[in-house]
């Protein structure tokens, strides 16, 4: 008995070691990231090269989620699903100036989607970059619709030889449920305040309504018109050369003999067809080989935006700022993560620009299709605020600036969105879906006594009630009165005469200015100056983004997230299963459009009074 007694104290002891050990091991570890981390913040930059920009996935004016869930993520070696737009122009603008930065390289392979006021404030990034007499160069394997718009910007346009570039236009094409539903046997209840709001349309309807039709044709062609003009005068081409490749593209491609990449260089829209190693050897020329990386000399985005806000920050102007709030996503209640607008999120950073002593003005960046009219109203009243405490806010619309969008920048002292802007949509809606039919078809039914002529009125089991019918219809007439006298009293307009232009109806902004929505064309940096003006700043001032803090963990393991990668490569992690990515491959495109549709009506559902000020009105 001694003996095993001491056996199983020797054991102990020497796990107790182990642990120690390992402990120690865990810490070295988390030390080294400290470091890595604290080294990487200031990258070295080549004495002469060029900045390489390679946007992956959407160019957005938020990134979505929670920092540390996409430092994560990156760290196992995921693609950002998003890349952050003022990331890009604040690295071109920077590397403009910068005497080590002689050329740009913008790759466009991984990037996913753009509106069009986004890809607006990148060329403009760009000018100002070849305004300086330096070399821009674009390289794609292929070029869709957006990634061209970008590409378009360089002094020179190249495509791989077995790429081809595809201009489709725009378009809007929605799917209808209204046959599934009754199928199913539910009932859906929607009440709206607009004969131009279609958010109802799929459940009522199995085609587009006329009304619906006008409108989207009326901003899918100012769209059309807006690309093509950009694109023409970047490239030198008649807009409407760009309109018969388009449409003439098929018949190109049968007399070129399938030749994709050829019908796009007899068009002039790329400079030559180039491999990946005849584009490095050009890149070469323009700044010089490095030879440890068997390429030309250059740095990453990343790597520059962090020698970039280093030198932000030893030449900060002490006391004279603009702020700037960016309301990117839909709207709902309460507080929201990065790239959802919450009603008291968004609120709370308005209200920290506001008590911030060295915030002069505000300018409210605002990307989104609207949602929750009590979130709306909230971030309405912190904008009310903020001018009252003597500080003049504009509103900068980015690619949708609709519904709830419209509605907060309302009140802004002045409205600035790209001719391309979607925004409008002033109206109204609640939607209430029953189920009571669906159950029926099963066997199941409900039936009860209550308290009230309200009591169980609210069940979802149950056929709508006309006494909540009535609730809702007057509820949202009520909210859109609210809103036409919101946006007359910020426009100097009567609501009557805001109401002729609202009905839910959209209009791009180049239409919006004519009609007094807006008070000028213009775009992220336009905002600023406007902002600057008005708060009697002159030319010294900062620029600073008001967003939640994070914490020095959140923060350290940012900074780290390359190391992370590194560490779990080592350990054989962040492996995936190789048929999963293909399936997704092939179900994803026919499956996208309803999950997105699906997803929205339940972000939507969280809503809890049901009332929306909400715009349907994304293009492809």
């Amino acid at each position: 008995m001694r003996y095993l007694l001491a056996f199983f104290r020797n054991l102990w002891r020497g796990l107790d070691v182990l642990r120690r050990v390992l402990h120690l091991l865990l810490l070295l570890a988390l030390l080294t990231l400290v470091i890595v981390g604290v080294r990487g913040s200031i990258p070295h930059l080549p004495e002469r090269g060029a900045l390489v920009i390679r946007p992956s996935g959407d160019i957005v004016e938020q990134l979505a989620g929670e920092p540390l869930a996409r430092a994560l993520s990156e760290a196992q070696g995921e693609s950002a699903p998003q890349t952050l737009l003022s990331d890009l122009t604040q690295a071109i603008r920077a590397a403009a100036t910068d005497a080590r930065i002689q050329a740009l390289l913008v790759e466009t392979d991984d990037m996913g989607s753009a509106g069009q006021p986004e890809l607006e404030e990148l060329a403009a990034a760009i000018r100002e970059f070849r305004s300086r007499g330096k070399k821009v160069v674009a390289h794609g394997s292929y070029f869709l619709q957006g990634q061209y718009y970008l590409a378009a910007q360089a002094d020179e346009v190249y495509l791989d030889p077995f790429g081809f570039v595809l201009l489709p236009g725009y378009d809007r094409y929605r799917m209808y449920f209204k046959d599934a539903i009754d199928k199913l046997g539910v009932d859906v209840h929607l009440v709206r305040a607009g004969k131009f709001k279609s958010a109802d349309e799929p459940f009522i309807r199995r085609d587009m309504s006329d009304e619906e039709r006008q409108e989207s044709a009326a901003y899918l062609q100012s769209l059309w018109l807006g690309y093509r003009t950009a694109v023409g005068r970047a490239r030198h081409l008649d807009p409407q050369a760009l309109a018969a490749y388009a449409d003439g593209y098929a018949a190109s491609v049968r007399q070129a003999g399938g030749d994709l990449a050829g019908v796009a260089k007899a068009a002039g829209l790329v400079t030559a067809l180039r491999t990946d190693e005849e584009v490095n050897q050009r890149m070469i020329e323009l700044v010089g080989a490095d030879s440890q990386q068997h390429g030309f000399q250059s740095v990453a985005l990343e790597d520059y935006l962090r020698a970039a806000h280093a030198d932000e920050h030893l030449h900060r102007s002490a006391g004279r700022a603009i702020g700037v709030v960016v309301a990117s996503g839909e709207m709902l209640d309460g507080r929201q993560p990065s790239g959802t607008i919450g009603g008291e999120s968004t609120a709370a950073l308005l209200r920290q620009a506001r008590q911030d002593p060295e915030i002069k003005a505000v300018v409210l960046r605002i990307d989104s299709p609207g949602g929750s009219v009590l979130a709306a109203e909230q971030i309405y009243r912190e904008v009310q605020l903020v001018r009252a405490a003597g500080k003049p806010v504009i509103a900068s619309m980015g690619d949708l600036a609709a519904s709830g969008g419209y509605y907060i920048a309302a009140p802004a002292d002045e409205i600035l969105a790209s001719a391309n802007t979607i925004t409008g949509s002033i109206g109204v809606f609640a939607t209430v879906p029953t189920f009571d039919r669906t159950l029926a078809r099963l066997g199941v039914h409900v039936d009860g006594v209550g308290t009230t002529a309200l009591s169980g009125s609210l069940r979802l089991d149950r056929p709508l009630q006309p006494a909540i019918e009535a609730i809702l219809q007057a509820s949202v007439e009520h909210s859109y009165a609210q809103f036409l006298q919101r946006v007359a009293s910020g426009r100097r307009k009567s609501p009557a005469q805001i109401d002729a232009i609202a009905q839910g109806r959209v209009w791009a902004g180049r239409d919006a200015l004519r009609l007094g929505l807006v008070d000028r064309i213009g775009g992220y940096e336009d905002a600023v100056h406007a902002a600057a003006t008005r708060a009697r700043l002159g030319k010294d001032y900062d620029v600073r983004v008001i967003e939640p803090q994070l914490s020095f963990t959140e923060q350290l393991l940012l900074n780290a997230r390359g190391a992370w990668g590194r560490v779990l490569a080592a350990l054989g992690g962040g492996g995936r299963d190789a048929l999963a990515p293909l399936l997704g491959a092939r179900l994803a495109p026919q499956l996208a459009p309803l999950e997105r549709e699906v997803a929205r009506w339940q972000r939507l559902a969280a809503v809890p009074q049901h009332t929306l000020a909400y715009c349907f009105c994304t293009v492809e």
